[in-house]
């Protein structure tokens, strides 16, 4: 097993490097990897590499094309071996791990056709076990895996090994975890599509490889990247098992750094900075794992937990204990759009101007209810002038039996007039045929994707409006990135930075509320985050940018932890319920675990444990400090 590098890394028992950023740390290993195949091809030997499939590794595909193509980086010697293939999918499906490395990677190189290797899903039942031992074999054959690339599920799994496959295990069918089947629901247009099985190399195979390097981004990977990281080896935790390879590594973004010791309590493993952030996040934390109020925290605590330092600062653990609550509690407000005419010193929101000109950005449609549906009727019925943008379509998540539905109600009811209504009779009939061409996981057709958006865009608006916001203010700019893209394909481009740019110098609004700062970078959250990012970016010239503030909320990824909220907007049972109604206009595509509010009870009772007032629910917000 590799030293650590400093005291900071204790708790680390697989050497973990973090970058600002997903691109960066791609680049980082791309670098590597080109180190790798000169030496090998130096030495009179093929590179040989295992590859993974996913998201998480589109960044470092496209930092290898970029070496391919700018620097002249040739891949006509490495041989590659993938980690697995859903069984059951043949290889042009369009979910297939196939197809997915020709066109994320394989046809924009010159690598060779014949060292390309991945598991075979089309094997019959009876020669999987042959199958199996055949891949095991030509990886030794091949001289075994230099440098094995990794992502990391949100079970733990590496490749497709689910929790309770055993460190010694080969390459195998696999039932896949639910957890796993729903993770791919959105590609396979609903989980009742996802394939129940694959055929994936096992830990044991894995752990053969002479480098294994791990990858994780965003805040949904944070708290499984730290518990295969500083937990226990265990089979619950496929990933785990890196912990006893002598090269491995793995590297994480800033969001999936988070649950990290050193950055989640960086007290306990050196000298801690004690700024004012850190210092309400360590006296948080300690009332929560006391399971005290923060009023009720005493000087013993503080010293059996590491943060005698700090009290030393403070003289003692009550004029330390007021400061954090009193600084908790201010976080909480009614008034998220600012209480006109109040000393706003303490409130998270200034009192001017009012109204305001709010701003409401959703990545998908769901987004914005999920995350701030009290909020944004809040700010409604307080006066202020709220506009709601949709980013994206969010077709890619709706299944061909909702344009079906749709498509049968509009023939049943031409049937009425069949002369008068010809032309819908022939749209409902086409988008029929379509769905019946491609197949249940054909790509679809522009009209069919277009059906699809006008059913989510229906939803959205009804929802919007639910919350009490104005038809004319609920805008659909359809970035080109998705409705030109499909999951894992997305590229970010100046006309989706144009768009949404023209949506800020026409409102210039006093607020403006989004999501995805900590997403995954290749997901719809993130990569509209990025075109918020670069739209604002171009008019910090521009005198209204200076007062406009942004609020950062969580659609469908975890809540933020309570030391990192800073404006905290409580909700009454009734707006509670009024809440979940508009959400559940959703009906195309839903998210079961965040559809009865159950997440925002939780923030109200994690502010009721710290000792604050007892709210039903609470919508949390951070500002984006640019």
């Amino acid at each position: 097993m590799s030293a650590r590098t400093s005291p900071a890394e204790a708790f680390e028992k697989i050497p973990t490097v973090l970058y600002a950023d997903a691109p960066e740390a791609a680049a980082a290993l791309a670098q590597e990897v080109r180190d790798l195949i000169l030496e090998c091809r130096a030495n009179g030997r093929a590179p040989v590499l295992g590859l993974a499939t996913g998201s998480t590794p589109v960044p470092f595909y496209r930092e290898l094309i970029r070496l391919h193509r700018e620097e002249n980086l040739s891949f006509a010697d490495v041989i590659t071996f993938n980690l697995d293939e859903y069984y059951g999918l043949n290889r042009h499906h369009r979910e297939s791990y196939f197809r997915f490395m020709q066109e994320q990677l394989f046809a924009h190189i010159d690598l060779q056709p014949h060292n390309i290797h991945l598991p075979d899903g089309t094997v019959p039942l009876d020669e999987v076990f042959n199958h199996c031992a055949a891949y095991e074999d030509a990886i030794r054959d091949a001289g075994g895996i230099d440098l094995q690339i990794l992502g990391i599920g949100r079970t733990g799994h590496i490749g497709f090994n689910e929790p309770g496959s055993s460190r010694d295990s080969i390459t195998r069918l696999i039932p896949l975890d639910r957890v796993t089947r729903l993770d791919a629901a959105a590609d396979f247009l609903g989980e009742a599509n996802v394939p129940r099985f694959a055929i994936t190399m096992g830990v044991g195979t894995i752990l053969q490889a002479r480098r294994l390097v791990i990858m994780a981004w965003g805040s949904n990977k944070a708290d499984i990247a730290a518990r295969a990281i500083e937990g226990p080896e265990t089979e619950a935790i496929s990933a785990s098992f890196l912990q006893s390879h002598p090269h491995a590594r793995c590297l994480l973004d800033r969001a999936a750094s988070t649950a990290l010791t050193r950055i989640r309590l960086p007290w306990l493993v050196g000298r801690a900075a004690w700024t004012p952030a850190e210092t309400r996040r360590a006296v948080l934390w300690l009332a929560l794992t006391e399971h005290k109020p923060v009023l009720k925290l005493r000087d013993g605590e503080y010293n059996e937990h590491g943060m005698a330092e700090l009290l030393t600062r403070y003289g003692k653990a009550y004029h330390l204990n007021i400061e954090v609550f009193n600084r908790q509690q201010q976080t909480i407000t009614g008034w998220p759009g600012g209480k006109p005419h109040a000393d706003d010193t303490s409130r998270p929101e200034r009192a001017a101007p009012f109204p305001k000109t709010v701003l409401v950005l959703a990545p998908e449609p769901q987004d914005d209810v999920l995350g701030m549906g009290g909020t944004m009727e809040r700010l409604v019925s307080q006066g202020h002038d709220v506009h709601v943008c949709y980013l994206t379509g969010g077709d890619l998540r709706i299944t061909d039996a909702e344009a079906i539905r749709f498509a049968r109600v509009l023939l049943e009811t031409s049937e009425q007039d069949p002369l008068r209504w010809k032309e819908q009779i022939d749209y409902a009939s086409g988008i029929l045929e379509e769905i019946d061409a491609k197949g249940p996981f054909g790509d679809p057709p522009a009209r069919l994707r277009r059906l699809k958006a006008l059913i989510r865009r229906g939803e959205a608006r009804d929802a919007a409006i639910s919350l009490g916001i104005k038809p004319a203010h609920i805008r659909f700019l359809d970035l080109p990135f998705y409705t030109e893209g499909r999951y894992r394909q997305f590229h970010l481009g100046a006309p989706d930075i144009a768009l949404v740019g023209s949506v800020l110098a026409t409102l210039r609004p006093h607020q403006i509320y989004l999501t995805g700062d900590l997403a995954d970078p290749s997901s719809v959250q993130g990569i509209a985050f990025m075109a918020f990012k670069a739209a604002w970016e171009a008019r910090l010239n521009q005198p209204w940018i200076e007062h406009c503030r942004v609020w950062l909320y969580r659609g469908h990824q975890s809540e933020y932890t309570p030391h990192e909220i800073e404006m905290a907007v409580p909700l009454s049972p009734d707006q509670l319920a009024q809440k979940v109604q508009s959400i559940q206009k959703f009906q195309s595509h839903t998210l079961p675990d965040l559809l009865d509010g159950e997440r925002n009870r939780q923030t109200a009772r994690t502010y009721d444990d710290l000792g604050t007032a007892e709210y039903e629910a609470i919508e949390a917000f951070r500002c984006w400090h640019r």
